[in-house]
């Protein structure tokens, strides 16, 4: 999008290699680690259906401050003083939207909405502006992009204005709407058209980069809570535990995601002929359920520790099972996008069928909360374990080297499945 620079001093210099993340974006990132920790306390307080439909608006509204950030970042250049001066200022209504997100749905919708309007719309002004969109008649993508989230913005402005908090819903989920839609329709705008797949030069390292501390972030709320919570309680074996159950699961995720996940999504969209399109596919649309799923695992953790031998209510089995769900989910799409294959992998699939074994379990049995909050750790580190033997050494490979005859029947079925997904390739 940067052809052609008007102002190419505030811009990253692309085709030079990875385009490291700056301290300064790291930095930005401090407020969207509090404005996890709102959205999780937010679910943690209100656990019903209508809690939990205004917590994903809310996290939606983050995810999407958050992502067009990152892509801005990834053209303009956060370490040039103009530039560090507009993220700070996106960083003042990031901070604004973080802080109401407790009464969003109450005195503060007005306040969310506002913050979240000029941040969206000035961001991208000035990025567009940076770029030089403003002085040639080609390559609009970025005013595209301004131009949908203007239309978003009455929407967000009336449900802020709303005093019934259903319609502050409707208006907010029909502004998402708008701007989920966005990106997969090109950003079309009648009379400019829409933008192509070329129009999106980025650094995808940089992209992927990006993304990945973004997941250590929710992760490390999870963590957050763990240990606050478990320093409040008294240290018993039951107490004790509850937080390390709550630990190895958080430890399992990290490692489903990076051990393999994370460095092969870098690698492939970093070589890809169009990586814009993998970093909308991959990066900005798969990875909110990965971060949605890590939210309420983080909810989960707390509410394991603070009640580790009720039975299990439908509550906390909804919040643990959809987290787990949606984390394998989102990561499986994630590694079949960046990994260029035609099939997710067996691992997360196997982990998927355990998921909805235990909430069988969870639904008929009544167990405890610890016990069945250890049933969802287990089954983290059981894809994490299945995934490092695959890439470190393959289980196939082990079974032929002591002559099992699993081995083999893996192997023709593995060479079966390959002959024919190339056969319907080649069609």
């Amino acid at each position: 999008m940067n052809d052609h620079p008007h102002h190419p001093t505030l811009l990253r210099a692309q085709g030079e290699g990875h385009a490291r993340v700056g301290y300064f974006e790291l930095f930005f990132d401090l407020v969207y680690v509090f404005a996890i920790t709102q959205l999780s306390h937010n679910l943690l307080e209100h656990r019903d259906w209508i809690g939990a439909a205004q917590t994903l608006i809310l996290f939606m509204a983050v995810w999407w401050a958050w992502i067009y950030t990152t892509w801005a970042t990834n053209w303009v250049d956060p370490d040039h003083g103009a530039n560090r001066l507009v993220l700070g200022a996106g960083m003042i209504a990031s901070l604004v939207m973080s802080s109401a997100i407790p009464k969003a749905f109450e005195s503060a919708g007005m306040a969310f909405a506002v913050a979240y309007v000029l941040l969206q719309v000035g961001r991208s002004l000035y990025v567009s502006w940076v770029c030089g969109e403003w002085q040639r008649d080609d390559n609009w993508g970025l005013v595209r992009v301004t131009i949908w989230f203007t239309a978003s913005a009455p929407l967000w402005l009336i449900g802020g204005a709303a005093d019934d908090p259903v319609q502050r819903m409707a208006w907010w989920t029909a502004a998402l709407t708008i701007e989920t839609v966005s990106a997969l329709v090109f950003y079309a705008v009648p009379i400019l058209g829409r933008s192509s797949a070329d129009d999106w030069a980025i650094a995808g390292g940089h992209m992927a980069e990006r993304c990945a501390l973004f997941i250590i972030i929710a992760l490390g709320e999870g963590v957050l809570i763990t240990g606050a919570t478990f320093g409040q309680l008294v240290a018993q074996p039951v107490t004790i535990a509850a937080f390390l159950t709550a630990f190895l699961g958080s430890f399992a995720m990290w490692w489903v995601y990076f051990d393999v996940g994370a460095k092969r999504g870098a690698e492939h969209i970093e070589h890809h002929e169009h990586p814009g399109i993998i970093g909308r596919d991959a990066f900005t649309y798969w990875h909110i359920p990965i971060v949605a799923g890590i939210i309420l695992i983080a909810v989960a953790d707390e509410l394991t520790l603070a009640h580790p031998l009720e039975p299990v209510h439908g509550d906390f089995l909804l919040v643990t099972a959809g987290g787990m769900a949606l984390f394998l989910i989102g990561v499986m799409t994630f590694k079949r996008i960046s990994s260029g294959k035609d099939w997710f992998p067996p691992s997360h699939m196997a982990g998927l069928w355990l998921v909805a074994a235990l909430v069988l379990w969870g639904w008929l049995a009544h167990p405890a909360t610890l016990h069945f909050y250890m049933g969802s750790t287990v089954i983290f580190g059981f894809v994490a374990l299945w995934e490092w033997v695959s890439y470190h050494g393959g289980w196939i490979e082990r079974m032929e080297r002591r002559g099992w005859w699993l081995g083999r029947m893996l192997r023709r079925y593995t060479e079966w499945r390959i002959a024919s997904l190339e056969k319907r390739r080649a069609r």
